[in-house]
């Protein structure tokens, strides 16, 4: 996934849960809705107890939507 970073126009791959995780707590520049806090849930679970990481990226892109912060959904290739 390739998400907005705060620089105007810049944007950064996520390809984990692990990333997509502290992209949630320490690159998030929307508002910390429940969305974000599910998004935030899943990938701590797929991380620390192996839950599916598709769980996690469906939540993550649920919560990067609504804070328009997603910029593509598709992994890069």
């Amino acid at each position: 996934m390739t998400v907005k970073t705060g620089n105007e126009g810049d944007s950064k791959v996520l390809s984990s849960p692990r990333e997509a995780s502290d992209y949630l707590l320490n690159g998030w520049q929307g508002k910390r809705s429940a969305k974000h806090r599910a998004a935030l849930q899943a990938c701590h679970d797929a991380v620390s107890s192996g839950k599916p990481a598709m769980t996690a990226r469906r939540a993550f892109v649920a919560a990067a939507r609504e804070a328009d912060l997603l910029v593509s959904d598709k992994v890069p290739g």
